[in-house]
């Protein structure tokens, strides 16, 4: 989902590392022990960040390579930016016939359709209808769109348009003028696939990083990994609670990254598909699931849909867990989380 201006939801990472470890690897030079390995390289719109504590630091790499190639892969069909994308030609296609796209494309769309089931609509991924009303990924004059321009395209926002057909291998959007963009559930689907390639290869632990979506595997030496949640009024890189977690996805959205202030008020990319406009009843949403896909759709729908009621979709999902900041500044835990959750500080009150 490449696009003209790259954005990161900056979801921190707070490694804690043993000082032995780190101060004696340089002075003994042992090829066998174990250290903290990283690469970054800029794919789907956003840094992506591999991290793995090993003993192998050529079998890190090449199999980081390995994950560089599948996110490029996994861009080139998915991307609204590239003119070949399956997903452009879907939209070029959309009320006129099923386009041929690739399995993985099928995958994603089907994911879509289910949580956006779960979400009663609020996660869809036909609100790219609304993509040039709304130009965050532009520099512009931060110029709020006209009620009647928003409304007009209202109609063609409706994920349940989206038919797909595994047995023929195609996707079909019934309506003319209706646009898919997977930005709200690829990159997870993508850091899925990181984790399949960096187990495949040997390694446990590990953690793969892009914009707002993690995987984080095993552990940093003999301890677990700490992972910061960003103060979403706080100057960046702040946090004001952390989580020890290990063999799970986190999915980060929030609405301080994409979005302008005109007049006092804050306009950010999350849109609510029944109105067209910003969300509004919370700040951020940080979901902990064991799919990087289902933590990156389910934070947005959970932003779009508000505390009250994203609470009731996190309450009927097994193995899911969540920590909003809301509106008003108050901070929602569910239950699976109380206890390991650690707030350093009450967020930032700022509007």
């Amino acid at each position: 989902m490449t696009g003209p201006r790259r954005w990161r939801l900056w979801l921190l990472v707070i490694a804690i590392l043993a000082p032995a470890c780190v101060e004696s690897e340089p002075a003994t030079g042992r090829p066998d022990t174990a250290h903290l390995i990283e690469r970054s390289r800029v794919t789907m719109g956003s840094l992506l960040t591999l991290t793995a504590w090993t003993a192998d630091e050529p079998a890190a790499l090449t199999a980081f390579e390995a994950v560089f190639d599948e996110f490029d892969r996994l861009d080139a069909l998915m991307s609204v930016w590239k003119d070949d994308s399956d997903i452009v030609r879907l939209n070029q296609a959309a009320g006129r016939m099923p386009v041929p796209v690739h399995e993985d494309v099928r995958s994603v769309l089907q994911t879509a359709i289910q949580i956006g089931d779960w979400t009663a609509g609020k996660f869809d991924v036909t609100f790219a209808a609304l993509a040039d009303v709304w130009k965050f990924d532009h520099d512009q004059d931060n110029r709020v769109p006209s009620a009647a321009a928003i409304t007009a395209r209202l109609p063609l926002i409706d994920y349940s348009q989206i038919v797909i057909d595994h047995a023929a291998g195609t996707a079909f959007v019934r309506r003319a003028g209706m646009r898919v963009h997977l930005g709200g559930i690829g990159k997870g689907f993508a850091v899925d696939r990181g984790v399949r390639l960096l187990r495949s290869r040997g390694l446990s632990d590990f953690m793969i990083q892009s914009g707002g979506d993690m995987y984080i595997a095993g552990r940093h030496g003999e301890r677990p990994w700490r992972v910061g949640i960003r103060d979403p009024r706080g100057p960046e890189g702040s946090t004001f609670a952390t989580l020890e977690v290990t063999d799970v996805a986190v999915g980060t959205s929030g609405d301080y990254e994409r979005f302008f202030i005109k007049d006092g008020r804050r306009y950010h990319h999350l849109l609510d598909p029944d109105t067209g406009q910003p969300a509004r009843a919370i700040r951020s949403v940080t979901v902990i699931a064991q799919r990087a896909v289902t933590a990156d759709a389910l934070g947005t729908g959970v932003f779009v849909a508000g505390p009250q009621a994203g609470m009731k979709v996190l309450e009927r999902m097994e193995g899911v867990q969540a920590v909003i900041v809301t509106a008003a500044n108050d901070v929602i835990v569910t239950p699976g989380l109380r206890g390991s959750l650690a707030l350093l500080a009450q967020p930032t009150d700022a509007p």
